[in-house]
Formats: structure tokens, sequence, C-alpha cells
């Protein structure tokens, strides 16, 4: 059995972060559970839905508890977006300036990370992982590991696009600013149920646990939803790097590892 933990994680505490667990038992990817924050990834499936996710710092230790609690063994991959990397993190480091070099003419640059954003929260979310038995690979990964990945060049490489696809709820006015605010959303929706039925081929259930939201949710609602997808995506680079279809973009500090377009 071969599993991967993807996490969206968020650069501060105060907001929530996506979690999803997929296995490969022989017979291909599988989502096994996904949620749009630490709580939810961590509650009993009988517990009342949560109403609004919120943020915590993430507990690697915890993580790992729950993931091996669900699958009955330790998971062997986390895929993590976040900026990590094997020093201190004090501005931009060569993946970001690698990805940004391969992907800023399709708009997916990645953002410039500083000593206060992620600042200390990925130097500890790093070592606790590390402590827990899962270094962070540059290269090659040899067993047990945890990985950087970035899901606007993954879904670029997903759905063959030639730029960026337009999911993030926040920038819905961004990305059609002629349309509605009804029409906006419609498009966004679609690029939604793209993405899922792209990922759905990869990763068997992810159609069935990632139903839409309805379109006259709040805003906190699309954005949890958002959050769990963008976990999914996350898995689904680890499982690419499990199946060797991935590349690690960076240097001896830092890697951003992406999917080998098919």
């Amino acid at each position: 059995m071969r599993t991967v933990l993807g996490i969206d994680a968020a650069w501060t505490e105060r907001e929530p972060s996506g979690v999803a667990l997929i296995v490969d038992r022989g017979s291909g990817w599988r989502l096994l559970e996904v949620a749009a924050s630490y709580a939810g990834f961590a509650a009993h499936k009988d517990a009342d839905p949560i109403v609004r996710h919120r943020g915590s710092l993430p507990d690697a230790p915890a993580l790992l508890a729950v993931a091996r609690e669900k699958l009955g063994e330790p998971v062997d991959l986390v895929a993590i977006d976040m900026p990590l990397s094997l020093v201190p993190i004090m501005g931009r480091r060569a993946s970001d300036n690698m990805i940004s070099s391969e992907y800023g003419a399709r708009h997916a640059s990645t953002h410039t990370p500083s000593v206060a954003r992620p600042g200390r929260l990925s130097d500890e979310l790093r070592i606790r992982f590390e402590a827990a038995g899962y270094p962070l690979a540059v290269s090659e990964p040899s067993g047990r590991a945890l990985l950087e990945v970035y899901p606007h060049p993954a879904l670029i490489e997903l759905a063959s696009a030639d730029r960026r696809l337009p999911y993030k709820h926040s920038k819905s006015r961004k990305y059609w600013p002629d349309e509605s605010p009804a029409a906006r959303r419609q498009n966004l929706f679609e690029t939604w149920r793209r993405i899922i039925a792209l990922l759905d081929v990869r990763i068997q259930g992810v159609k069935d646990s990632l139903p839409l939201p309805s379109p006259d949710e709040r805003g906190h609602v699309l954005k949890a939803f958002e959050d769990a997808l963008d976990a999914v995506v996350c898995a689904w680079v680890g499982s690419c790097v499990m199946d060797g279809r991935a590349r690690a973009h960076g240097d001896l500090e830092s890697a951003i590892w992406v999917p080998i377009p098919d």
C-alpha cells in the first residue's frame, strides 16, 4: 500500500488548511478522506459537521497520527503547499525563481516568502515533520519524506493549460471583470467542475467526495471547498512523485515538485 497526505497549508494560523489523504492498494490511487481544516480531518466520522472551518497551528505528529489511524499504517509522503527550506527562509529562493522562470509567462509565478510569512510557521513545520521521520526532499526521496508542492503549475500540467486556471474564489472579479457576480460564480463553478473531473481520472473518488457547493452559498463555504480541492491537488502531486512522474525545481536547500506533463 502506498499513501500520500496532501496539505494546503495556510501561511498564518488564522486561516484554515485543507487536508487530503489518498491511498493506492494496488488498483490505482483513491481518495480516502478530504477536509477543509485540520480539525475537520481529525474529527470523528460521526461528529457534527463543522459549520465554519477555523485556522489553527499545524501539529505534524497529530496529523500523522490521525492519518495512521485512518490507514492502519504510517503515511509514505506528505505533500504541502507552503514554502519549505532546509535553511531559514529570508526571501525568494532558487526554487521560487525556477518556477517563476518556467511558469511566469503562464501566470503561475510563486508568491515571495519572507521572514514574516510564512517565517517561523514554515521552519517549525519542517522541523516537526523531520523529527517524525519525514525529512524535506529536495531530490528523489528514498523513503518517507516531506515535499513542497504548488497547485498552480500542477494544475497547468493536469489540464494541459496555456495559463493558470481561474479557480480562486477571492479573485473571481479579477478573472472576469466585465461579468456580473452571478456569471462570475458560474464561471468559477465550471472551472471547479473541470478540475474535479480531471483529478477523478487520476484519483478515484474525487468527484464523489467533493460535490460542488450550492451556487448561493456564502463566501466562507466556497473558500472551504477551494481549500479542500487544493489539498487533493497537493496529494495528487505527491502521487506523481511516487509514480516517478514529477520533477523537483530547486537546489540543495529547497525544491518545489511539479508533475511532468503526460
